[in-house]
């Protein structure tokens, strides 16, 4: 047996529905039709992606989350979307650049993840 790909991923959130009320705000996601009562699924493709409540024993204030994890999304156009992000307040990490993987930079989420988005498919 062998693992065939990434099939499913989540970020633990400290507060579910402002996170989830982020992302749909903020990136355009949509919930799934169903997600668990512990979690908000959205209706991403190929790769569902869920915020949830944390895992019990994890204490997301005692660092940064997702420290040395690459979370990378695809958006139509990155350059906008920075844009819209910088004007509505949210942290940018690292401005836009161009590169292989077309327009892309860097910001942080709610929870001090940082997510890297790109545009090229």
């Amino acid at each position: 047996m062998a693992v065939t790909g990434l099939d499913f991923y989540s970020l633990q959130a400290r507060d579910l529905e402002a996170t989830a009320a982020f992302y749909e705000k903020h990136l355009g996601l949509r919930r799934a039709p169903v997600s668990p009562p512990h979690a908000v699924v959205f209706a991403t493709e190929p790769i569902p992606f869920a915020v949830r409540e944390p895992v019990p024993g994890t204490d997301l204030a005692a660092g940064q989350p997702g420290l040395g994890v690459a979370l990378w999304l695809h958006a139509d156009n990155a350059q906008e979307l920075h844009d819209d992000l910088a004007a509505a307040g949210v942290r940018i990490v690292t401005a836009p650049i161009d590169g292989p993987f077309g327009r892309t930079f860097t910001f942080e989420d709610l929870n001090g993840y940082a997510v890297t988005v790109h545009d090229k498919r």
